[in-house]
């Protein structure tokens, strides 16, 4: 069996699309029983935060686990297999095991090294264990993935190169300014009170609101967070629990929201919103008219009802023109065709002509460089039929958008925040979208690089332990048979020695087993240090092979150990007290050996 991965996050997909891939509670309970019922998986498990769906599971066919896998993603989620796909990353074996490393590091996370992503790993595997769906590749897998984790975060600076999603989320809406002096004497209603809202609600509390609402369906789950933040040592601040209706009422009261729910649908739509904030905002300025332009260019003549100061003809493309071509010879020329040109071109003659009486015969300059840039257009309008137009935009007049009366943050996926709020007046929102964009500009710190090789040794690390222990079957199954065989024969001698004492026969047993323990010893040894290098996975079969094991037997040692696993909090307690897994192992297999052997011993007397 091997390890596969299929998924997608804020790195492969648009925000959109995660909106719409976003999986409930009751939907990966779903796809999780329908990937072990699946042909290629036997283990699974699903990580599904607000930027990322992932499907772990143990599969013995890798083109058929990723077939399978991505079609019940694509059923479960909503979104069409054809839409899907081009969205999707698939990492196996050993790329598998880096890529959750990673990602339990908050390495792959929109803000790097992050750490609320270890209590979203520590629920999954919970999950996957409560509906038995996580065996032994998948306990070891995600429990690993959680100590790698907190190693990262322990030995490294990683929490300095990130912070919270919550954290990130209201620098973003002090938009420069510092957390702490934007926030201060701020009103501010948190949506949801689940593990992100709770995040937001203590970072509020924490950085000097005045006071926190909390609104949640489960009024229950609302006033223990407010009670949990009143009560706090840490924090001075006012907190209440309000029923889900009032919602509307309480935004607008309200400096700032955050909202992180798990609802299908809007929480807060643009109605709302505006509504909220209509009656807070100053009235509107009008801007000042643009002031008249400048004094007419030397040699341009006054603009009458044929003039336009801003001349729709771009002189520039037209062969022959040169600057100098007056406004209201452009004006009157724009878009005429050969014919209507070459009229054109009389009536500035006559122009001239009347000019030069009025100028004492003398010809104006303008008026010649006009005839004779009028002979060019005349040209380029009977090659190209017309002159082209170039009709100048219109000036607009920015209305300055006010000081936001209203700051949303929207951790929610899918959204909880209408995103039309972006275009409301008085309305600054922080959304997962402009916090992924906001993160690629990030500064990185110097302790990821450290983070990295964590991960890369880890990996290695726990690459050979797997390899290991895929023979560890084998090798129990062989001392299990070992252990018969001297029963059995200890057996037989008390038969053929009835007389022996209790002593006579202990000594006997013990330098049988001596014997076959000598034997066994160096062998198991090595084939198990030899099979946790890369390539090893051959010497399980050679072992099986060279000592007729049967396969059902190593099949049935294999299930047993990963019934036998404990759950990630059993785990926690017992490298707490200094026992490792292994060591757990070594004592089921050793309960195992002797249990066999005495009941080979009854056989025998039997």
């Amino acid at each position: 069996m091997s390890l596969l991965v299929v998924g997608l996050s804020h790195r492969s997909a648009p925000v959109s699309v995660l909106e719409r891939a976003a999986l409930g509670a009751d939907a990966q309970a779903k796809l999780l029983t329908d990937t072990v019922a699946a042909e290629p998986a036997t283990e699974a498990a699903v990580l599904a935060t607000c930027n990322r769906i992932e499907l772990y599971a143990d599969v013995d066919k890798f083109h058929a686990g990723v077939a399978e896998l991505s079609t019940l993603l694509a059923q479960h989620s909503g979104v069409g297999l054809d839409e899907l796909t081009p969205y999707l990353y698939v990492h196996y074996e050993d790329r598998a095991v880096h890529h959750l490393f990673s990602v339990a590091c908050g390495l792959d996370s929109m803000v790097v090294g992050e750490g609320q992503i270890l209590g979203q790993i520590k629920d999954s595997l919970a999950t996957a264990q409560e509906l038995h769906t996580a065996g032994r590749l998948l306990n070891d897998l995600f429990q690993q993935a959680l100590r790698v984790g907190k190693r990262a975060h322990s030995e490294t600076g990683i929490d300095r190169a990130g912070q919270s999603l919550v954290t990130f989320g209201l620098e973003q809406l002090a938009a420069g300014a510092p957390v702490e002096g934007w926030a201060r004497g701020k009103r501010a209603l948190v949506i949801g009170a689940g593990s992100m809202s709770s995040l937001a609600a203590a970072t509020l509390a924490r950085v000097g609101v005045a006071e926190v609402v909390i609104a949640n369906r489960t009024q229950e789950r609302a006033e223990r967070l407010a009670r949990i933040l009143t009560e706090g040592d840490d924090t001075d601040v006012a907190a209440r629990a309000v029923p889900m209706e009032t919602v509307p009422d309480e935004l607008t009261r309200a400096d700032v929201a955050v909202s992180c729910t798990g609802a299908t649908g809007l929480v807060l739509t643009a109605q709302d919103i505006a509504a909220a904030v209509e009656g807070r905002l100053p009235a509107p300025r009008v801007p000042a008219p643009a002031p008249a332009s400048g004094p007419r260019a030397h040699g341009e003549r006054p603009t009458d009802a044929a003039g336009d100061e801003n001349c729709p003809l771009d002189l520039s493309a037209m062969p022959g023109a040169t600057s100098g071509f007056s406004v209201a010879g452009e004006a009157a020329v724009a878009g005429m065709d050969a014919a209507t040109l070459e009229q054109h071109a009389v009536w500035v003659d006559k122009g001239t002509d009347t000019a030069d009486r009025r100028e004492g015969g003398r010809r104006a300059p303008a008026l010649e460089e006009d005839a004779e840039l009028i002979a060019a257009l005349a040209a380029t309008a009977a090659a190209v039929g017309r002159i082209p137009e170039r009709r100048l935009p219109e000036p607009v007049a920015e209305v300055p958008r006010p000081a936001p009366a209203l700051s949303l943050l929207d951790l929610a996926m899918p959204r909880d925040v209408d995103a039309a709020a972006h275009r409301l007046l008085g309305v600054r929102l922080v959304d997962l979208e402009s916090l992924a964009e906001a993160s690629a500009d990030a500064p990185m710190a110097a302790d990821v690089e450290q983070v990295r090789r964590i991960v890369s040794d880890e990996v290695a690390a726990f690459g050979a332990a797997q390899r290991a222990a895929h023979i560890t079957p084998t090798v129990v199954a062989l001392r299990t048979m070992a252990a018969d065989v001297v029963a059995s024969e200890i057996a037989r001698l008390d038969g053929r020695l009835p007389d022996l004492d209790e002593k006579q026969r202990g000594e006997i047993t013990q330098t049988v087993r001596r014997v076959v323990d000598k034997l066994l010893h160096a062998p198991t040894v090595r084939v198990k240090q030899l099979a946790a290098e890369p390539g090893g996975a051959g010497y399980a079969d050679a072992l099986r092979t060279l000592f007729d094991l049967d396969p059902e037997t190593v099949a049935r040692v294999s299930r047993a150990d990963g019934a036998d696993r404990p759950p990630a909090d059993a785990v926690g307690a017992l490298s707490g007290a200094g026992i490792t897994s292994t060591a757990a192992e070594g004592a089921r297999s050793g309960t195992s050996t002797m249990n066999n052997t005495e009941n080979a011993k009854n056989r025998g007397r039997a």
